[in-house]
């Protein structure tokens, strides 16, 4: 099977190139700015349109096993493909919660099945797995997920021998959701003396405060410097966190990364006022000085990529009080249109787009062959129409829980088309479900 997109506007490695891409099964086989003679099986005239790598999404909640009447790997990674994210790396705090070999075993023969973007699953750490923690293979899991920070079941990892031993022991990537639980636990009981279980959804960056991730972070940065660790810090929330970072070394050079989420830099919490609990995330939307200095580190380097946390919940229990509604919400099927966005109102490049949601993430987690728009590399890429709006409406939002934060904007962007290893999955609107997925492996341990 040959594809030959032509005429495309390539942006790949920090330049935009007018050219033509040969597509030859799952891989790119040729490049080249001028035209290129084969006869393909299709052909794609991509004249006036932007094609990107696909985007590589580290952090996602698609809820299988166990939550899935909020969201299954299926839908989640159907409505991915349509915002031209083509791989996904998922959180262990399913249910159960993802604690041994076998259940980890258990989400990738789900997603061979099911999946139609590339995936890779975290492995998950507690107080008491260490053994089976060290069991994981580098090579085909993308990391160890420690939750610094209260999440589903017996994920929080509170001890600090644990912690000790994870940070001496573990070789490979850990990633971590830091917020110190002993500040938000302390903060939740003076709020609830002053407004009982009525809490306005606008105390919750003052409850899951700056403070809170502020020591938490720091305490990860100082047991990953004091045992040369390879650490990922997750949705960084607070311009004060972001002096944690350096950006004087290469990406593939550094032991101490960052993530930024598309809600962190796109609300503030002047928003709570209008959608609640819809904004309601662990770590909390914070000021619009926070959210403006994360991107500003997102530009310097300091932060290393752009992800979602994509964590749908039903309306039914977002539309709860403030101590009910749980956190979190779907964003992979928007985070394109959404830093899209940026770069019409003149934020960011296309350049630094690509490189921060694809280049980045896969020098960051040495993903083999992806990321990147290269000949030998497999064909995960997106076309974007950078001149036709997309409103979010009900009847376009692909998530299972069938709602979105984005709902009610237009967009000044689309995607439309997106190819998963050569496979044109996504074109126009139309799905093309014949051919799933593959598992991610990675390089470099």
């Amino acid at each position: 099977m040959k594809t030959l997109i032509k005429n495309a506007k390539i942006v790949n490695e920090g330049r935009i190139v007018t050219g033509n891409v040969l597509i030859e099964e799952e891989v790119i086989s040729k490049i080249s700015e001028t035209e290129i003679n084969v006869a393909a099986d299709k052909i794609i005239d991509a004249a006036g349109k932007y094609l990107f790598p696909g985007c590589i999404d580290d952090q996602v909640h698609f809820r299988e096993p166990g939550l899935t009447h909020k969201g299954e790997i299926y839908t989640e990674a159907k409505a991915a493909v349509a915002g031209g994210v083509t791989s996904f790396m998922e959180m262990p705090n399913t249910v159960p919660n993802v604690f041994t070999q076998e259940l980890l075993e258990d989400k990738y023969k789900r997603a061979s099945e099911v999946s139609l973007a590339n995936y890779s699953f975290f492995m998950g750490a507690s107080n008491d797995n260490i053994a089976e923690v060290l069991k994981t293979d580098p090579k085909n899991v993308c990391g160890i997920k420690v939750f610094m920070g209260s999440s589903t079941g017996n994920m929080l990892v509170d001890n600090a021998e644990t912690l000790d031993a994870l940070f001496s022991k573990c070789k490979m990537l850990i990633a971590t959701h830091c917020e110190d639980e002993a500040t938000i636990r302390h903060n939740m009981e003076v709020y609830r003396e002053k407004y009982g279980e009525d809490v306005p959804m606008e105390m919750h960056p003052l409850i899951r405060s700056e403070e809170a991730c502020y020591k938490s972070s720091s305490l990860a940065v100082q047991l990953a410097k004091k045992h040369n660790t390879r650490l990922h810090i997750l949705h960084i929330s607070t311009a004060k966190e972001i002096s944690l970072f350096d950006n004087t070394l290469p990406l593939k050079e550094k032991r101490i990364t960052a993530e930024a989420c598309i809600h962190h830099l796109w609300f503030s919490d002047a928003d709570y006022k209008t959608k609640g609990s819809l904004i309601k995330w662990n770590p909390a939307v914070k000021t619009a000085a926070d959210r403006d200095a994360i991107l500003k580190a997102v530009l310097e380097n300091k932060i290393d990529v752009i992800a979602t946390d994509h964590a749908p919940h039903t309306l039914e229990e977002k539309g709860q009080t403030y101590f009910k509604a749980p956190s979190g919400g779907p964003l992979v099927q928007h985070s394109l249109n959404a830093m899209l966005e940026f770069y019409h109102q003149g934020k960011i490049s296309l350049e630094r787009i690509a490189e921060k949601m694809a280049h980045a993430v896969a020098d960051c987690f040495n993903i083999e062959k992806r990321g990147y728009i290269r000949e030998g590399y497999f064909a995960d890429l997106v076309l974007v129409d950078l001149e036709k709006k997309t409103t979010v409406e009900k009847s376009n939002i692909l998530y299972k829980c069938g709602w979105s934060p984005f709902e009610g904007i237009t967009f000044h962007s689309a995607v439309t088309q997106t190819f998963v290893s050569g496979h044109l999955v996504f074109d126009a609107g139309t799905f093309d479900e014949t051919k799933k997925g593959a598992r991610m492996s990675f390089l470099n341990y």
